[in-house]
């Protein structure tokens, strides 16, 4: 793919895309070492490898990605607040994965298949996110239709992150998409999943005063500042270190 560079790309699309890959790609990558099997821990990496991929295309849109992933302040980045929430139990990681490639999967699709300046990204990574959607989607019909802790705990995994989800339909300035649209096809998509997974939609608001829904104007929930401190730590560091 051939990047059409930050003149004529939308650079407030291009963060507040890159940034929600790139944080979900560390957080992803905080199982490693600590996935309850080897194959998942492959599954996650490989996922979180995707996901660092499309930040890197993204950020490069909007300028220097090194400088945009290592250098900026906590209320500079325009990441989904959901994307940021921690791991959690597996569960918990499964349920903010089902939400986030469901919408991701969808929109992704609605811009490769336009003429628009992240089309060419969106027809290469829409493959990609297609499985990382699916494999989100057979674990949480494992875990809701196993054993009776298993479906306790993705139950309360869901509810926990519920609050998070109104925010993925936000217009975003840049982003040409039918977000009215859009959402509704995600919640009959997370519907028919959870109903299959013997599970219930969660009760609650998904957006409002009390809610989350402004990590896209860079306020963001507690955990995340400390993620961002590991994750630049190393560059911040040692700056212009190189290999």
């Amino acid at each position: 793919m051939t990047a059409t560079g930050p003149a004529t790309v939308p650079v407030t699309a291009a963060l507040a895309l890159g940034d929600d890959a790139l944080v979900l790609s560390h957080r992803l990558g905080e199982w490693a070492g600590h996935a309850p099997v080897l194959e998942e821990e492959v599954a996650l990496a490989n996922i979180a490898l995707d996901l660092l991929g499309q930040a890197r295309v993204l950020l490069s849109l909007a300028g220097d990605e090194d400088e945009l992933a290592y250098l900026r302040e906590e209320r500079a980045f325009r990441n989904l607040q959901l994307v940021e929430q921690p791991n959690g139990d597996f569960a918990h990681t499964i349920a903010r994965q089902l939400y986030f490639s469901t919408y991701q999967h969808l929109l992704y699709a609605d811009l490769s298949a336009g003429d628009g300046p992240f089309a060419p990204l969106a027809a290469k990574a829409v493959k990609e996110v297609a499985y990382h959607r699916d494999h989100a989607e057979q674990w949480t019909l494992r875990l809701g239709d196993g054993t009776e802790t298993s479906h306790e705990r993705m139950a309360r995994a869901c509810a926990a992150l519920w609050r998070y989800t109104g925010e993925m339909f936000q217009p975003v300035e840049g982003l040409a998409a039918d977000w009215a649209r859009l959402e509704e096809r995600w919640l009959e998509s997370i519907t028919d999943v959870l109903t299959r997974a013997t599970l219930t939609l969660p009760e609650g608001p998904r957006t409002g005063a009390w809610s989350a829904g402004a990590g896209r104007q860079g306020l963001h929930t507690e955990p995340f500042g400390r993620m961002l401190a590991e994750m630049q730590h190393l560059h911040r560091s040692h700056p212009g270190a190189a290999w």
